[in-house]
This record gives structure tokens, sequence and C-alpha cells, in this order.
């Protein structure tokens, strides 16, 4: 699974005009899925979304994560983050897992940051949607866990 973190001021997610989600301080993460993909990828990338310390504390470092600054997040699909563009001049997502698998991995992510206490709200799967994103700093940063291979016995 890759996220794409970005902190922010404020969120919101529009599907042909009318606004599904928004926040105000907190995260908007960009989330693909690729075929190896499991809720174990799912659970690790929430919690390090969780507890990441990219926010300012008043000294001005960043030592704080969203839960301690109560922040919220949009968790939008994104499946463009498997682009393979190493040939021609368009992108191809065969990489990206097929979306009767992602959904569920997505809607699994979003369910993990809310048990750990982060107010989230959801774009719609396979929707068009305007992101707008009030980039915060600006702080981007991308997170990558790749399907864990089992242990040989």
């Amino acid at each position: 699974m890759r996220a794409v973190i970005q902190r922010v001021r404020n969120g919101r997610v529009s599907i042909d005009g009318k606004e599904i989600a928004a926040i105000g301080r907190g995260l908007v993460i960009l989330v693909g899925v690729g075929p190896g993909d499991t809720q174990e990828e799912a659970r690790w990338l929430a919690e390090k979304c969780a507890l990441l310390r990219i926010f300012e504390d008043q000294a001005g470092k960043t030592n704080l994560s969203v839960l301690d600054v109560e922040g919220e997040a949009i968790v939008v699909s994104q499946f463009t983050l498997y682009a393979d563009t190493r040939k021609g001049r368009r992108p191809s997502f065969v990489k990206a897992a097929p979306p009767e698998m992602a959904e569920p991995l997505v809607l699994h992510f979003a369910e993990l940051l809310r048990t750990q206490g982060i107010s989230t709200q959801t774009g719609r799967f396979g929707a068009h949607m305007l992101v707008e994103i009030d980039n915060d700093g600006p702080v981007t940063i991308l997170l990558e866990r790749e399907p864990q291979q089992p242990s040989p016995e």
C-alpha cells in the first residue's frame, strides 16, 4: 500500500459540486492499494499515519501527531499512486489492485484511523472527485509498505 499524507489547514472533497467530506486541521491521505496488499499493510499504514509527528509544537518543532493536535483526516482512494510511467507517455495502472480488492482495504484503513481516535471521513471510491487541499507547510510525506512475505519454516 502507498499513501501520500498531506498536513492541511483544511481539506474537502466534492462530487458533482456537492461536498461529501470536509475537515479543518489534520491530514488528507491519498491511498493506493497494490495487488498483494492485505489488512496487515492497512494496519501498519494507519498506525504510521496516526502517530507520524508532523505537526508543530509550541516551540515550532515537528513533535506532534494528528492525535496530539486532535486533528481530523480525509482518506481518498487513489489508484494512480501505482502509475507506471517507464514506457510511453500514457501511464499504465496494471500494478494497482482491482477495485473489488482495493475498496475494502481503503475502507478498512479509514476505519483503523477511526479506532485510533481520529475523526475520519472518506471520498467515494471510484467517483470523479474534486479534492481541495490547503497544504500547511507544505508538508507532504510518502509512505509505502510492501506486502509481507511469510517467513519460511
